[in-house]
C-alpha cells in the first residue's frame, strides 16, 4: 500500500502551494538613529552579504514582509540566518529573525543597522521559515504569528550549556512489522519505511493499547533508514505512553518529548538538542508540529479529530494541515491515525492522497467490545438502586456482573455537579438575573451560582411562571460518582475530569466516572463501559455533533477488555450509535462527508469564519475582494459564551460571517482576507477581525 511519489504528489487542496517561498521585494526600513550614525562613519557594513532580510516581531498584516537592514562589521560572524535579532524600527527596538543575508538591497537610500545580535543561535531553519510563510499564509494570519507558534521562548542559561551528546547511532535496519502484522496493508508500510520511501496512510487503529507499539515501530524504522521522525498527539498523557513506547523500543537517548508541562527551560533545552541534531526523533502535542527535526522522513498525527489539536492562537493552524504541508515539502511519509476518522482524513483517501490502513473485519470482530444500546428513557431501573444511578436496567446489571471481574468506566459528557438547571415547574432555563448566565449548582448542599459571572442565586424566582424551586438539567460526574456510590455500597468510586485527571488505573473491581477524554486506562482494560447521556453530545447545535460523539464513544470503548460489554445511552436506529455497535467509523466518515458536500460545509469547501463586533465584520467584508464564487452567509450574532465567560466581555454584542469557496479557491480566499486585514491595520482601525479558516467549530 505503499506511497513513492513522497512529496513529489501534489496533496488535493494543497496543490497550490509551491515548494519554494516565493520572493517578495523587501521594503527598506528606514532611517533611523543607527542610519544617520553610518551616514557619519561610525559603524561600517560587513564586507560581504552587507544587507540582513529581518522578520521583524510586529504583528501588524500591512507589515507582514521581511525588511533590509545592514550588518555592522562587528557583528558580521555572530548575524547568521536565523538568529535572533535586535532592531530598530519605527522609532523603537523590537526583536526580530534573520532570515538571509544578501549582497544588496532592492531599495534606494541608506538602511539602517542592526542593533544587536541576540544570539548567534540558529533557531529558526530554512525548512520551518518556509514552512511558516506558507502557514501564515494559507491561514490569512502573518509570519510573526507563526513564528511565535514555531520557536519557544529564549533561555539564555541553557543556551549557554555544552551541547548534549550525539544520539547512538541509528538501530540496525528492522523490517519486522511487529505490530501493524495485524493489518493487511501494514507489512508494506512498514516495508516502504524502510526503503526511505514515503508512503501515506490514514490508520483506523484496533481497539487496545497497542497503537502506541505500533506508532513507535513506525519511528524505529524511519530512524533506521537514516531520517528523522514527529510524531504529534492531542495531549500530555498521550505523549506519556508513546514516550514509554518510543524508550522502549528505541532505547534511551534517541528521542525526546515536548510538552508544555516540561517548563521553560527543560523544553528549551530538548527543543535546541532537536534543533542541534542530538536527536532525530519527537513526540510531543500540538505546539511539536514546528520541531525542527533534520532530514525529515515520517510525520504522525493521532487522534486528528480531538479538539485539543485546536490552535487557540492565530493564525489557528491545525496540525493536521501543518502535517501534511511539511510531508508534501520535505518528501516524508504521513501516518493520520486514531480509533475513529474524521471527514478531513476521509477526504484525504478518497482523493487518493493517502491509502487506507485498516484490520480485516474478522480480526476487529475478535477483540472489539460487545455494544448495545438503550434510551434514555427506556426501561428505567426496576429496583431502588438502580433508579438512584439513573441508570437503565440493562446498563445497571450490566455494571454489577462486570463489578465481579474489574473495573467499570462510566463516561458522563458534562463535568462538575450539576452544570445546568431548569424551573421546577415549567422547564424553563435558570438564568442569572444580572448577566442571564446559566445557573449551575456545586453540591447537594450549595446554593445555585451563575456559571458566567459567579453571582449567588439563592433568591431565583422563574421569571415565567415564579417557580422558586430547580431541577437538574444535566447531571455532572460528580454527581454522577454520588448516586453510583449509593447503588453500589462498598464499591471504591473515582473520578477523572478537569479537577483531577488519572491516568492508569488498578484491575481491582470500581467505577471509574469520566468525562470524554479524561478516562484512565485501566490494567488489562476494563471489564465493562456505560456511555450515559448519550443525547447531550449528539443534541448539540455543531455540525460536527455526530462525529464528535462517535469519536468519543469509540475513545472510551477501546479501552475495555475484548468482547466486553458496552451499553450506551442512546436511541439504537442513530447513525452514530450504529456505527459504534458495528465498530466502522469509517462508513460513518463517509456518510458525512458525502452530508457535507451535499450542503457545502468544510471539508468539502473552504469555510472563514469573521467574527468581531457588527461594525467591523461588515467593515471588513466592504473591504475584501472574494474570489469567484465566494459566497457569504451571515453575519449572525455569536452564540453564547461558554461556561466560564465574562458578562459583559467582547464576546456579549459580536457577530459571525461565514464566507466559503470551493476547495480550489481557499488560497485565493486567504489572500483576500489578508489584504483587507492588512487595509484595516494600516489605517489603524480601533477593533481587529478574528479570522480563522476552517474553523473546527460551526455552531
Amino acid at each position: 500500500m505503499s506511497n513513492d511519489g513522497g512529496g513529489a504528489e501534489l496533496i488535493p487542496g494543497l496543490d497550490d502551494v509551491p515548494r519554494a517561498v516565493p520572493e517578495r521585494p523587501a521594503p527598506a526600513a528606514g532611517k533611523g538613529k543607527s542610519g544617520r550614525a553610518a551616514a557619519k562613519g561610525a559603524r561600517t557594513p560587513a564586507a560581504t552579504l552587507p544587507v540582513a532580510r529581518v522578520a521583524v516581531e510586529v504583528p501588524l498584516a500591512h507589515l507582514d514582509r521581511p525588511f533590509d537592514y545592514l550588518v555592522p562589521d562587528r557583528l558580521d560572524a555572530q548575524a547568521v540566518p536565523g538568529c535572533r535579532v535586535r532592531v530598530r524600527f519605527a522609532g523603537q527596538l523590537v526583536d526580530g529573525l534573520l532570515l538571509d543575508r544578501v549582497a544588496d538591497s532592492a531599495h534606494e537610500g541608506r538602511l539602517a543597522y542592526l542593533e544587536r545580535v541576540v544570539s548567534p543561535e540558529p533557531v529558526l531553519t530554512p525548512q520551518v521559515a518556509a514552512l511558516a510563510r506558507e502557514v501564515a499564509d494559507r491561514y490569512a494570519g502573518t509570519l510573526a504569528d507563526v513564528l511565535r507558534l514555531a520557536i519557544p521562548p529564549r533561555h539564555a542559561r541553557v543556551e549557554a550549556e555544552p551541547p548534549p551528546a550525539p544520539a547512538p547511532d541509528a538501530p540496525a535496519p528492522n523490517r519486522d512489522p511487529g505490530p501493524w502484522r495485524e493489518y493487511p496493508a501494514g507489512p508494506s508500510f512498514v516495508a516502504a519505511l524502510a526503503d526511505g520511501r514515503a508512503p501515506r496512510a490514514v490508520w483506523t487503529a484496533l481497539p487496545g493499547p497497542a497503537w502506541t507499539a505500533a506508532i513507535a515501530r513506525a519511528v524505529a524504522v524511519t530512524l533506521a533508514a537514516g531520517r528523522g521522525a514527529l510524531v504529534v498527539l492531542a495531549d500530555g498523557r498521550d505523549v506519556a505512553r508513546v514516550d514509554a513506547a518510543l524508550a522502549a523500543e528505541l532505547g534511551p537517548g534517541r528521542h525526546v518529548a515536548l510538552t508544555a508541562e516540561l517548563g521553560p527551560a527543560e523544553r528549551y533545552r530538548r527543543w535546541l538538542a532537536v534543533l542541534r541534531g542530538a536527536v532525530r526523533a519527537v513526540v510531543g502535542t500540538r505546539a511539536a508540529m514546528f520541531a525542527p527535526v533534520a532530514d525529515l522522513g515520517l510525520v504522525v498525527l493521532w487522534d486528528d479529530g480531538d479538539d485539543v489539536h485546536a490552535e487557540p492562537h492565530a493564525p489557528y493552524p491545525h496540525p493536521r494541515e501543518v502535517l501534511a504541508l511539511r510531508a508534501h515539502r520535505a518528501g516524508a511519509a504521513a501516518l493520520f491515525g486514531g480509533f475513529t476518522r474524521t471527514t478531513e482524513a476521509t477526504r484525504l483517501v478518497e482523493s487518493g492522497w493517502a491509502h487506507p490502513l485498516a484490520p480485516e473485519r474478522t480480526r476487529l470482530r475478535q477483540v472489539m467490545p460487545r455494544v448495545r444500546p438503550v434510551g434514555d428513557d427506556a426501561e428505567l431501573a426496576r429496583d431502588g438502586a438502580a433508579r438512584t444511578a439513573r441508570l437503565s436496567h440493562l446498563a445497571f446489571e450490566t455494571a454489577r456482573g462486570a463489578l465481579r471481574e474489574g473495573p467499570v468506566l462510566v463516561q458522563v459528557p458534562r463535568r462538575g455537579y450539576l452544570p445546568g438547571l431548569a424551573c421546577g415547574r415549567c422547564r424553563g432555563p435558570a438564568r442569572c438575573g444580572a448577566c442571564q448566565g446559566p445557573l449551575a449548582l456545586t453540591s447537594s448542599h450549595a446554593t445555585p451560582y451563575c456559571r458566567w459571572c459567579g453571582r449567588i442565586a439563592g433568591d431565583w424566582r422563574c421569571p415565567h411562571c415564579g417557580h422558586i424551586h430547580v431541577r437538574a438539567v444535566v447531571v455532572g460526574a460528580r454527581r454522577t460518582a454520588e448516586e453510583l456510590g449509593r447503588a453500589f455500597p462498598g464499591v471504591n468510586v473515582r473520578t477523572s475530569g478537569r479537577d483531577g485527571v488519572l491516568d492508569t488505573v488498578g484491575a481491582e473491581p470500581a467505577l471509574v466516572v469520566s468525562t470524554p477524554g479524561a478516562e484512565p486506562v485501566a490494567d488489562g482494560g476494563y471489564a465493562a463501559a456505560l456511555l450515559l447521556d448519550g443525547w447531550v453530545l449528539l443534541g448539540r447545535p455543531d455540525l460536527r455533533a455526530g462525529e464528535e460523539t462517535l469519536r468519543r464513544w469509540l475513545n472510551a470503548a477501546a479501552l475495555v477488555r475484548p468482547s466486553a460489554p458496552v451499553v450506551v445511552a442512546a436511541e439504537g436506529s442513530l447513525p452514530a450509535v450504529q456505527a459504534l455497535i458495528r465498530w466502522d467509523p469509517v462508513t460513518f466518515a463517509e456518510r458525512e462527508l458525502a452530508e457535507r458536500r451535499g450542503v457545502g460545509f468544510p471539508p468539502a469547501v473552504r469555510m472563514a469564519s469573521l467574527t468581531a463586533s457588527p461594525a467591523a465584520v461588515r467593515e471588513l467584508l466592504a473591504e475584501v475582494r472574494l474570489p469567484d464564487g465566494a459566497e457569504v452567509l451571515g453575519p449572525v450574532p455569536v452564540p453564547d459564551p461558554p461556561s466560564g465567560a465574562a458578562p459583559g466581555g467582547e464576546a456579549q454584542g459580536r457577530e459571525r460571517a461565514l464566507i466559503r469557496v470551493p476547495r480550489g479557491a481557499g488560497l485565493a480566499l486567504a489572500r483576500a482576507l489578508k489584504e483587507a486585514q492588512g487595509v484595516r491595520s494600516a489605517r489603524k482601525a480601533p477593533e481587529t477581525v478574528r479570522v480563522q479558516i476552517d474553523p473546527l467549530e460551526l455552531v
